[in-house]
């Protein structure tokens, strides 16, 4: 039986990790669509080394909030895992754009707050809404 927010696991199939490797993945993937929107949206230009310079504390932020939560033992949890990234990216992302000389005005703090929450918990509520669907358990013989 797996715990809530767990992917079922099959004892040393690795998919446990696989489960891990992907989330970690898809949290990159949604920081640096982050960082795409709102650089095209602020019309800013500086190319790859422009968007480096934006998504590196970010994905920095979202590294630490993995090691902080040990997010590979339940990826898709909500809590602590989820929440845990999600502040730890945002905290950390500021906090490193600070110390780097980059804007952290209140504004785009609250913005990257909201969008890294809607990214970062939204795909792990939809995970978790589908793994828990009678529909998939049904199907699956629970």
């Amino acid at each position: 039986m797996t715990a809530p927010g767990e992917l079922p696991r099959r004892r040393g199939s690795g998919s446990g990790t696989r489960a891990a490797v992907l989330a970690a993945a898809l949290d990159a993937c949604l920081v640096l669509a982050f960082v795409l929107i709102g650089r095209a949206s602020h019309h800013e230009s500086g190319g790859p080394a422009g968007f480096g310079r934006t998504a590196w504390p970010f994905l920095a932020g979202l590294a630490a909030g993995w090691l902080a939560t040990r997010a590979w033992r339940r990826p898709v949890a909500l809590l602590p895992a989820g929440a845990g990234i999600w502040l730890c990216t945002v905290a950390a992302g500021m906090a490193l754009r600070a110390a780097t000389g980059q804007g952290v005005a209140v504004a785009f703090a609250g913005v990257a707050l909201a969008f890294i929450g809607l990214f970062l918990l939204g795909w792990r509520a939809l995970a978790k809404r589908v793994l828990l669907s009678p529909t998939r358990n049904s199907r699956s013989g629970r």
